[in-house]
């Protein structure tokens, strides 16, 4: 298998296009050319050639009619790879990914980390210093540089990888903690209340799977010598609260804390309202529970 991308300058969408081709299909001879007899014998061509016609292998976007996704958003070459070879360069890019994992992380992955540069390679969205499609071309030789263009595309690649790889992981975690969160709230007794036994994101399943009843989040913190009772936003990035903890605990501390709260361990209450600390796990139910009791009875503690 021969595949082609132009050679000279390259941007974001070459580079990582050329990533994920060589996470789905590990064995090809790769050419950075502009030889319109190469182009023409080549097995599939990217960001060069002026066609786009994905049953022959061609996926350029540099045309009027342009290829474009169903928002209207152009693609670049590497929309349009991800587009139809992510899913299979995904176990590459993730060994041991789950079947059941691979939509939700190319879905994922293709709506944000490759929509981005998709947007920026096609003017669509500003740029700002340090966007990740800037950090990939800086990568291409100076005027006064000895390393070839090829070179320095592999070079760039290398670094392209190591980031894709890394958001394709958070991605698949993501997907995993969904599943435990979801696992979660289907064994809960109060569905108000959300206890789970390791610290993990469960902000995108409240939130994508219509978690309306949900007030409070249980957790441990990382090495298990505290437990959370967080409060749960009204929708994402919100510093309100669905149901805030008491405004007599906020601000306190270890006994004073725990006097006020009525638990024997108790480590916090934010001054804000929005997260309590206790020692173990059944106190930071405890706090949760006694929230939701005060806004029930009316008592305001």
């Amino acid at each position: 298998m021969k595949v082609i991308t132009h050679s000279g300058t390259f941007h974001a969408d070459d580079v990582f296009a050329f990533v994920v081709l060589r996470a789905a299909f590990s064995d090809f001879e790769f050419v950075r050319t502009r030889d319109t007899a190469a182009i023409a014998a080549a097995d599939l061509v990217f960001d060069v050639g002026g066609i786009y016609e994905p049953g022959k292998g061609r996926y350029d976007h540099h045309m009027r009619d342009l290829p474009r996704r169903a928002d209207g958003t152009p693609y670049s070459s590497v929309g349009l790879i991800w587009r139809d070879f992510g899913r299979k360069a995904l176990p590459g890019l993730i060994p041991g990914i789950e079947d059941g994992a691979l939509d939700p992380v190319w879905q994922d992955i293709d709506s944000g980390f490759i929509l981005s540069i998709d947007q920026a390679d096609n003017g669509v969205a500003p740029v700002s210093p340090g966007h990740l499609a800037l950090l990939i071309e800086a990568f291409n030789p100076t005027w006064n540089s000895r390393q070839s263009y090829d070179e320095a595309f592999l070079e760039a690649a290398d670094l392209a990888r190591g980031i894709l790889v890394r958001a394709c992981q958070q991605s698949h975690a993501e997907s995993q903690a969904m599943a435990l969160v979801l696992d979660a709230v289907r064994s809960a007794s109060d569905p108000r209340i959300l206890v789970l036994d390791r610290k993990l994101p469960w902000e995108k399943a409240v939130y994508e799977c219509g978690l309306n009843e949900l007030l409070f989040v249980i957790y441990p913190n990382e090495d298990r010598t505290s437990w959370y009772c967080r409060t749960v936003p009204p929708e994402p990035g919100s510093f309100d609260q669905r149901l805030s903890l008491p405004e007599s605990w906020r601000g306190l501390q270890d006994e004073v804390f725990s006097n006020a709260a009525g638990i024997e361990d108790g480590v916090f209450c934010h001054p804000s309202g929005f997260i309590g600390g206790a020692r173990s796990q059944a106190s930071a139910i405890s706090l949760a529970e006694q929230a939701i009791a005060a806004v029930g009875s009316g008592k305001a503690i």
